[in-house]
């Protein structure tokens, strides 16, 4: 998978520079997806308890202003508990800054890019326009206005698998535990599980996978696409016992073990991706019970972000209904 991984890195590179004046991103068609539930969850969970912005906050720099005149800032980071330091990339929606929202939390969708994810991280541009779909998309009521947060995924150009790699730097404690606490810092978020989500592609994909089935208490949903299904960092040499705790097909296992608390895994495929056995294998292997997936297969798609976008829209659909959405007051 490394190969395809830097291919894609490639392709992204070469159509993002030539998809980055706006008319030229990819076409998405939104129109089969339909409007979400009304707010199943607030019945569920009766108010949700909302995290205010505890800081310290992030000095902010413009990096692009999208289309509806929101803004995609960046910000290095210190992750006090990993002990990196890394740039983060993040977008709130126009709802957050309504006043009928004023004291509402937003769901925080964490999105990492593929090939080596640093140093930058593709999502925060304007080839695939994510925030720009994400406006469109919850203002037709289809999926949730996501807070998006967009951190680099590896501190240098190796893989270190969104884990923490005996002697290496901690780029699991990085993703799990410093990029929420940073969206915490900073915005208004949900205390539970429930306003938690990841998305990754091809190594982001694997490290949102990993992240979710570890971490059940702490998120609860990813889209998964073209991943790796499998630890395959080289570093991982010499610590068998270490690269089995950051298996997914392990950690899965485990959580059918225990019964645990629900995931929700929507994973996106290219029919002509090398993965496609792979991917259906884990879904049919391991998931189930408490592990929830559904599977997205774009016909014709290839082992790139310029595929996945295609399904964006059913995927942060499927998983914005098990979320928790911004609450209006009264």
């Amino acid at each position: 998978m490394k190969c395809l991984r830097v291919r894609a890195a490639v392709s992204v590179v070469a159509l993002g520079l030539l998809a980055g004046c706006g008319d030229g991103r990819d076409f998405v068609d939104a129109s089969g997806v339909p409007r979400l539930r009304a707010h199943a969850a607030d019945a569920r969970n009766g108010k949700p308890r909302v995290a205010e912005p505890r800081g310290p906050r992030s000095s902010f720099t413009r990096f692009r202003t999208a289309g509806d005149g929101t803004e995609v800032v960046r910000t290095k980071w210190h992750g006090r508990k990993s002990g990196f330091t890394g740039d983060i990339w993040a977008w709130v929606p126009l709802e957050y800054h309504r006043p009928e929202y004023a004291t509402s939390g937003f769901p925080v969708l964490i999105a990492l890019p593929g090939a080596y994810g640093y140093p930058f991280n593709y999502w925060a541009g304007d080839a695939f326009g994510l925030e720009e779909r994400i406006a469109q998309w919850s203002r037709q009521g289809k999926t949730l206005p996501f807070i998006v947060v967009m951190p680099v995924l590896n501190p240098g150009r190796k893989y270190y698998d969104g884990s923490d790699i005996p002697g290496q730097p901690k780029m699991g404690t990085w993703l799990t535990e410093d990029v929420p606490d940073f969206a915490r810092a900073n915005f208004r978020t949900y205390k539970s599980r429930d306003g938690w989500a990841f998305m990754g592609s091809s190594s982001g994909g694997f490290a949102a996978l990993k992240a979710v089935l570890k971490e059940p208490r702490k998120f609860k949903a990813a889209i998964v696409n073209g991943p790796d299904t499998a630890p395959d960092s080289p570093m991982w040499q010499g610590h068998p016992e270490a690269m089995r705790a950051n298996d997914p097909r392990h950690l899965a296992r485990q959580l059918a073990a225990r019964k645990s608390l629900p995931v929700y895994l929507a994973f996106e495929l290219g029919s002509k991706e090398a993965a496609v056995p792979d991917v259906k294998r884990f879904i049919k292997d391991y998931t189930g019970g408490p592990v929830h997936s559904t599977l997205f297969e774009i016909p014709g798609g290839v082992h790139s972000g310029h595929t996945y976008i295609q399904r964006m829209a059913d995927s942060l659909h499927w998983i914005s209904e098990q979320l928790q959405g911004p609450v209006p007051s009264v």
